[in-house]
């Protein structure tokens, strides 16, 4: 197996989206989703069965066309990844089960790989960064995850500063959106109707970010408050007869949401005297929550590093480049005795062989 650029192939079938990435050690060569968004927005949310029936249905072709965009066949691969968790278990055993199919019937080396972890590799893959240094502080925001990370080392040292306790950031902007009769996928619509709205205008609560919750959950989210609060603004203006402003709450919401992300994270920063700050997951294509955290960064001498945007979604290159890591730094393959786990923790960036 060639260890100085390894040509990677990665599976990622996390949640709703299937995707195949190819990369040569720290370049891009593919990038290929196949979403079932659609089949999901009937329902107001991701429905696993649903999520792992359309996984099925989308790997072979969407392998096919990762190959023909990189110009390379499966025999020129060198190892093969997949993302074994944390995620919906469902649609991971789809993902895991075909990784192991192409990994045996090629005869090539397996890496079982952390999500989140993935997630911080995607930062690799920009041509036109500076490369990252460590130890730096990443910031995870998704629909099915809000993660505070320090990474003093992407293949051997990632410990979880804190995380939701109930709804992700992700999830808030989805059932937000459904209060205020916005479609699914919840962030793009309240994004836009926040537009024309006043973020000053409703003083809705920071979860966790009182001076009695920072003692046990500095680093910890919590949004269920927040969804709470806007619901019951939202029946008491309708009960009263009243017509909600929705540009307004989507506003007043959003930056409640952006302000505890970014005050948190900074936090880490300044705490861990680190002076970096890296955005991932696909809840940062927020336009409010990227101009945020660069501003309030640049003031409080934080570098912020922010993904190309296709690759802050989940996404197969993240999970192929962070397997390349591996391999260049010496990890050896996982074997087949892995499975999908649905709370792999973060400290266990990829499955080692035991």
């Amino acid at each position: 197996m060639n260890r100085t650029e390894p040509l990677v192939l990665g599976i990622e079938t996390s949640c709703d989206e299937t995707g195949i990435g190819i990369v040569r050690g720290r370049t891009l060569l593919s990038n290929t989703i196949a979403s079932s968004m659609d089949e999901h927005a009937r329902y107001g949310g991701v429905v696993p069965e649903v999520a792992a029936r359309a996984h099925l249905e989308a790997l072979q072709p969407s392998i096919e066309a990762a190959l023909a965009e990189a110009d390379v066949a499966l025999a020129d691969i060198d190892a093969v990844a997949v993302t074994s968790g944390p995620g919906l278990a469902g649609a991971l055993m789809v993902g895991v089960g075909a990784a192991k199919a192409l990994a045996v019937s090629l005869e090539k080396p397996l890496y079982a790989v952390n999500h989140l972890v993935g997630h911080i590799a995607a930062d690799i893959l920009d041509a036109d960064a500076e490369p990252l240094e460590y130890p730096t502080v990443a910031l995870l925001v998704s629909g099915g995850h809000t993660s505070l990370l320090l990474v003093r080392d992407l293949t051997s040292d990632v410990e979880m500063l804190g995380e939701t306790m109930d709804d992700a950031a992700g999830e808030a902007f989805d059932k937000v959106a459904r209060l205020l009769g916005l479609p699914y996928p919840g962030g793009p619509q309240i994004d836009r109707a926040a537009l024309e709205g006043d973020p000053k205008a409703i003083p809705f609560p920071r979860g966790l970010s009182r001076a009695s919750d920072m003692a046990a959950h500095r680093y910890d989210f919590s949004f269920s408050g927040l969804k709470t609060a806007v619901a019951r603004w939202v029946e008491q203006h309708q009960a009263a007869g009243q017509e909600v402003p929705v540009a307004d709450v989507a506003a007043s919401f959003r930056e409640a949401v952006v302000d505890v992300l970014v005050t948190k994270a900074l936090n880490a920063c300044r705490d861990y005297d680190v002076p970096r700050l890296l955005l991932g997951g696909g809840v940062i294509a927020n336009k409010r929550l990227r101009d945020v955290a660069l501003e309030r960064g640049e003031s409080a001498g934080v570098t912020v590093r922010i993904p190309p945007l296709s690759l802050c979604t989940d996404n197969g290159a993240m999970i192929a480049a962070l397997a390349a890591e591996l391999i260049m730094s010496g990890h050896e393959p996982s074997t087949l005795a892995f499975g999908a786990d649905s709370t792999l923790p973060v400290t266990e960036i990829h499955v080692a062989p035991s």
